[in-house]
């Protein structure tokens, strides 16, 4: 990488940091572009040679927070040498609910902000370190060697249970605390997926 190229790099990092930040501690509805290129020490011009909007750059932010979230989970996965579909799956979910359990900020932030369009097609964050965990969910799906209604849905379908019954787990332990609810929800995975498969 050159020294522009790092320079831009930086700018970038620090914008996305910053406006992390800030929507984490205020939320994206009083946070400005002012506030996030003031406190990051760039010129608001700047902002708008990276994103559109605040709400690009929370798309951004989504992307890169869940990808780092999801590298970690699957290299967790490949050093612990699981084989088979649904364990594959189960453990990502797994390692994935613990890392949310231990930063609720990031919880809190995917969660509210997270969405399917945002998971299938704004995560595509190009930064050299960030992965597509859609494509590694596809992937997985592919060389499972079992087909499923709809592959597509059914993800959807995990995302969705996850998300909704992990939330109040976490942050309020409600109904029960995430360590109860996880062989309930492993099994409804696990059940969710027999019932699609073909």
């Amino acid at each position: 990488m050159g020294k522009i190229d790092n320079k831009k790099k930086q700018k970038e990092d620090a914008l996305l940091n910053t406006a992390y930040d800030l929507f984490t501690k205020q939320g994206i509805h009083k946070t400005s572009i002012s506030d996030i290129v003031n406190q990051a020490g760039v010129a608001k011009g700047t902002f708008y040679l990276y994103f559109k909007d605040k709400y690009d750059i929370r798309n951004k932010l989504i992307a890169k927070k869940a990808s780092q979230v999801f590298r970690i989970a699957d290299g967790a996965m490949r050093q612990a040498g699981i084989t088979g579909l649904e364990d594959q799956v189960i453990f990502l979910t797994g390692n994935i609910v613990d890392q949310l359990a231990e930063n609720k900020s990031l919880l809190n932030f995917i969660s509210k902000n997270l969405s399917w369009g945002i998971f299938k097609n704004e995560l595509l964050y190009s930064g050299a370190a960030d992965i597509n965990f859609y494509n590694i969910y596809s992937s997985i799906f592919e060389h499972s060697g079992k087909t499923y209604k709809n592959p597509e849905i059914l993800v959807f379908m995990i995302i969705e249970l996850v998300n909704s019954t992990c939330f109040s787990c976490i942050l309020y332990e409600d109904p029960v605390p995430v360590k109860e609810l996880k062989p309930y929800l492993f099994e409804s995975i696990r059940q969710i997926m027999k019932s699609m498969e073909t």
